[in-house]
């Protein structure tokens, strides 16, 4: 199979991979394999904690816009701070760099970041009958060689049979994986079983799963930048992209202003690219990610509420993971699922301000930061951002919003 990245269009349906994702370790015991399998895309919407919801039904026409192709970025910058940084807290946009970011904070400010390792997921191979193969790992089961992949190729392989994965020079087949079954409501996932360790093949034989408007093949910049600098726990397929500006320095210039870092692990998964297929977003069905949220980081944001400072999530990924942990009405710690669904009329109870990326048009996350900072606001700031010529999407610039 060709390893030509596809090209992307704006208007084009979605990207190739697209599909719920699934849970692990002890839910997968508890549910059954079945049962377990259906549970990230149950059928119904994900809306969750709608307050003062605008008085016509949202679509998703209200979050769309027109993006020069040339606007997003194929590659990062040069330097991880040297991207900008536009700066909407205010009611004028401010042009900015990223290194600039600690003078914007105050001291008893406390950001909070996503500590996920993007895994190369992707891989190239065919199968038994010599068709060709691409397959992006979804989900490593824990303690286990089995994973859940979306698999492309031109008849899907069945039940029983194998597939031989190349290595990442593309020649002799590295290793055969096999393929135990499909899952999900649309069988979108396949539940495949490796010879080895999941994550260490991976890291040997793997692609960086860059995402599908990047339209060259991963290198070993990719690698490098396509990772933020403070990853620690393996399981994304995707980085928590807001996070890939940070570098030593300005990690440094944060401390030295005193502003405090905490942590959540939640693995981003393919759903992240997943377009809105339905108008009304009362019907959409939100993809699943698994989100781990440790007691220390409850602690500093409880520490922080009380010395009046504020919580700044960095990114989308941890802004979901730290108001999935605060449905209930009181911040949990522990692991779980989330298919939180922010849409505006959301009511916030942890986050104050967001740094993020800026999104793809008609996407989930265009519906989060109009939630987040006001929708006509979010409309000033991309029109802004579009006339300045600022990068988007993943290797693009960054913005910092404040809750309205």
């Amino acid at each position: 199979m060709s390893r030509t990245r596809p090209s992307f269009s704006i208007a084009r349906a979605g990207p190739d991979f697209a599909g719920a994702a699934a849970a692990g370790g002890a839910e997968r015991e508890a549910w059954g394999m079945e049962q377990f399998c259906l549970l990230p895309s149950s059928g119904r919407s994900s809306l969750h904690a709608m307050s003062d919801a605008p008085a016509h039904p949202l679509t998703v026409a209200d979050f769309d816009f027109a993006l020069p192709p040339e606007l997003i970025a194929q590659h990062p910058a040069p330097e991880r701070s040297g991207s900008r940084l536009l700066d909407g807290r205010g009611d004028t946009p401010l042009d900015r760099r990223f290194r600039e970011l600690p003078s914007l904070l105050s001291p008893g400010d406390l950001l909070v970041f996503n500590d996920t390792r993007v895994i190369k997921a992707r891989l190239y191979g065919r199968k038994a009958s010599g068709g060709g193969v691409e397959a992006l790992v979804e989900r490593v089961l824990p303690g286990t060689q089995e994973v859940w992949a979306h698999l492309r190729a031109s008849k899907s392989p069945r039940p029983g049979s194998r597939v031989h994965f190349a290595g990442r020079d593309g020649g002799s087949t590295a290793f055969d994986a096999e393929v135990l079954g499909r899952c999900g409501p649309d069988g979108s996932l396949f539940h495949l079983r490796l010879p080895g360790d999941p994550f260490a093949l991976l890291e040997r034989h793997g692609h960086v799963p860059l995402p599908p408007y990047i339209e060259h093949g991963d290198d070993a910049d990719d690698e490098r930048r396509y990772q933020t600098v403070f990853a620690r726990a393996p399981g994304a397929v995707a980085a928590p992209t807001a996070a890939l500006h940070f570098d030593a320095e300005v990690l440094a210039a944060l401390e030295a202003q005193g502003v405090a870092r905490a942590s959540v692990t939640l693995h981003v998964g393919a759903g992240t690219f997943q377009p809105v297929r339905v108008e009304q977003l009362a019907e959409h069905r939100m993809h699943s990610e698994w989100f781990e949220l440790p007691g220390a980081t409850v602690d500093a944001i409880a520490r922080t509420r009380a010395a009046g400072g504020r919580v700044v999530a960095v990114g989308t990924t941890t802004l979901r993971a730290l108001e999935s942990a605060a449905l209930g009405g009181e911040l949990q710690a522990g692991a779980r699922e989330t298919d939180i669904f922010i849409t505006p009329g959301f009511t916030f109870r942890v986050v104050d301000r967001l740094l993020t990326n800026f999104h793809l048009p008609r996407s989930t996350l265009m519906m989060l930061v109009s939630a987040f900072a006001g929708h006509e606001r979010i409309r000033t700031l991309y029109t802004h951002a579009i006339r300045e010529r600022y990068r988007f999407f993943s290797y693009g610039d960054a913005m910092l919003l404040q809750r309205r």
